[in-house]
């Protein structure tokens, strides 16, 4: 097994990642989303709120994440064929990554929506046949040195 670096001897330097993310609903719940019929309000501007702020409490959420403070955040959802899909995106200047906090984002984002539309996913046994979180992935990790180059 190899050490591990800690993370107090890395250097500074800018990190950004872009997480996107789905999720599948019914034609009912999509057209619930596009007519804004959906009950609670508008999913996606909730979703994108919720993201934002599950970013900043990823360390509470996941034991050995540090706390990073974050020089930028962004999460949008979009509506789709087939549901709704999320990109999220986290930039700080630190010493450790930020696509733990990029996926929380989309991950929280994408929850946020299946939450305020369940009352039109769920069949009369409260199963979920349609519902369908996924796939979420790291689209992009990028580190580079304050004076240039990535890596």
């Amino acid at each position: 097994m190899t050490a591990q670096r800690r993370v107090h001897t890395k250097p500074v330097v800018y990190r950004r990642a872009v997480v996107e993310g789905a999720l599948n609903l019914s034609e009912r719940s999509r057209r619930a989303i596009r007519e804004g019929k959906v009950e609670k309000g508008d999913p996606r501007a909730a979703a994108e709120l919720a993201g934002l702020m599950a970013m900043r409490r990823t360390p509470e959420l996941i034991p050995h994440c540090h706390t990073i403070p974050l020089t930028g955040s962004r999460v949008v959802v979009r509506s789709t064929r087939s549901g709704v899909q999320v990109e999220a995106e986290a930039e700080a200047v630190w010493r450790t990554g930020v696509e733990m906090e990029a996926l929380v984002g989309a991950v929280v984002a994408l929850l946020t929506v299946w939450d305020m539309v369940k009352y039109l996913e769920k069949t009369r046994g409260g199963s979920y046949p349609e519902t369908r979180l996924g796939p979420v992935r790291v689209v992009l990790k990028e580190k580079r040195g304050i004076s240039g180059g990535t890596r």
